[in-house]
């Protein structure tokens, strides 16, 4: 069983909230969110909000807080092989109703189809909210451009 090991990332100010399902291997080596290199989020995100891509944890924590975006995943603790999504088992879900509570948050948006089912079975009947689908940034999405990717994230700037 792994403990999710990363804070989750949001101010009084947040008013979009991003969430994954799991941390990858290289997410919880570095201790913050999308650290694998080839993961798209950051260049999804900088695109979206034309803004620079931010390379570092302190870049990356400022540019989410400067476009109000809140980041956490939908699972506290499981079992994982490695990171992949598909090997999930016996999840307990993060309760998110701190971070509702602080932050005024206008849109739940999850990144890709295992967060989506994972908040619809577990986080959803808890807070009442729904989440709007967003095609995974993970590498394993090859089938989704960076461009493609891009277009269909800028639903997250709707709310602003």
């Amino acid at each position: 069983m792994i403990t999710h090991p990363i804070e989750p990332v949001f101010d009084t100010n947040s008013r979009i909230l991003i969430l994954g399902s799991f941390p990858s291997v290289k997410s919880r080596e570095q201790g913050f969110f999308y650290g694998h290199p080839q993961n798209r989020f950051w260049k999804v995100l900088a695109a979206v909000f034309e803004d620079e891509v931010p390379a570092t944890i302190p870049e990356k924590k400022a540019f989410l807080l400067r476009n109000h975006i809140a980041v956490w995943d939908v699972i506290y603790s499981c079992e994982i092989q490695g990171s992949s999504d598909s090997s999930i088992r016996n999840v307990t879900a993060n309760d998110l109703r701190p971070l509702l509570e602080t932050a005024d948050i206008q849109g739940i948006f999850v990144n890709g189809k295992t967060a989506e089912k994972l908040y619809q079975k577990y986080t959803e009947p808890v807070c009442g909210r729904e989440a709007v689908y967003l095609p995974s940034t993970s590498p394993a999405n090859a089938a989704w451009s960076l461009e493609r990717l891009t277009e269909a994230w800028r639903i997250v700037c709707a709310g602003l």
